[in-house]
């Protein structure tokens, strides 16, 4: 038996003419007088990867859980006929066995020259009291354009899967001019979130204090397709300690001190492996075995030796999309150590 394209997109709910939705939307909720819908934000999933509407409607399932929002998900397939089809679904949690909070979802499907098309059909969709969190995956195309951007309030990306990170934030740059109020985030960012708080919790310790005028090394291990994510966090710590960059993987001091970096990708590594600061007498290492859900902090001074574990980052794309919703913020930080990452890169 021959699939058709309409069985294929089948659980994205009930297909609707384009010109139809808001009044579909209103009959779906109609149906159950249980049901309250729920948004804090319009929360807009953008991909150019064939069959990533369907993956994405199930991340929504697991996303709404949490985060209530009005989901609009967006594939666009620039090699086919034109045209555009479109899907109502709610999201619910239940509540003593009955449907009680709902997200609605709107997902679209545009082929052919889709420039124009994709702001008409999305921005008309927004819940205009909202702000717009965009997540944008993989490469960033001509379709990001300055006015798109200046519509988006927060914009969530992953460099880890672009082939040139430097082409990509310097699109973001130029698409984003007119809207200092855009905030920008990146997934390989957050994925060293909880390596930064353990080695800023590490260096409560009087101990490692004392040899943060002493470091000379640095270690870093890393999968090979998070390699950004290894320079954010290199990054972090030279912007942080004030070193300037002085060579390949060589920091100076404000003492003209020299830091040598090591960074080591592996395939046996997690995403995040290892960060190890060495002076000649201490060293501290944050570490975590592939597949585990903590991270092990250690300090090493002569006989002084202690040890504790923390939580781990997610690995999955929407959990720290999750995590990302949950801590809001205007990622300043981000911002200030970017450009000491691009000269990195």
């Amino acid at each position: 038996m021959t699939t058709t394209l309409t069985d294929e997109y089948a659980e994205l709910g009930k297909e609707v003419p384009v010109s139809q939705i808001d009044h579909e939307l209103r009959a779906l909720w109609e149906q159950d007088d249980a049901r309250t819908n729920a948004s804090l934000m319009n929360l807009v999933v953008y991909t150019e990867r064939k069959g990533g509407l369907l993956e994405n409607s199930r991340i929504i399932s697991d996303l709404t859980r949490e985060n209530a929002c009005r989901a609009i998900l967006v594939e666009i397939a620039r090699d086919e006929v034109a045209s555009l089809r479109a899907w109502i679904t709610a999201h619910c949690q239940l509540s003593h066995g009955q449907k009680s909070v709902c997200c609605e979802q709107i997902a679209f499907r545009l082929t052919g020259r889709v420039t124009g098309r994709f702001r008409n059909t999305v921005f008309s969709h927004l819940n205009s009291d909202l702000p717009l969190v965009f997540w944008w995956q993989g490469e960033l195309s001509e379709v990001f354009t300055e006015r798109l951007s200046s519509v988006i309030d927060r914009l969530i990306v992953d460099s880890s899967s672009w082939a040139d990170p430097k082409v990509g934030f310097a699109r973001i740059s130029e698409a984003t001019e007119g809207n200092t109020a855009l905030v920008v985030q990146d997934l390989a960012w957050t994925r060293c979130w909880q390596f930064r708080v353990g080695i800023a919790g590490l260096f409560d310790d009087a101990v490692a204090q004392a040899m943060l005028g002493e470091i000379a090394n640095i270690r870093i291990k890393h999968s090979p397709p998070h390699r950004n994510t290894a320079l954010q966090l290199l990054a972090w710590l030279a912007v942080q300690a004030g070193w300037k960059i002085a060579g390949a993987n060589t920091f100076e001091t404000k003492e003209g001190r020299r830091i040598l970096a090591d960074i080591e990708s592996s395939a046996d590594s997690a995403t995040l492996g290892l960060i190890e600061l060495s002076s000649p007498k201490t060293t501290v290492r944050i570490s975590r075995e592939k597949g585990t859900a903590h991270l092990l902090r250690e300090i090493e001074s002569g006989d002084y030796k202690v040890s504790s574990l923390s939580p781990a980052d997610p690995d999955s794309s929407e959990s720290l999309i999750a995590c990302q919703l949950s801590r809001g913020g205007k990622n300043s930080l981000f911002l200030k150590i970017l450009p000491t990452f691009l000269v990195l890169l």
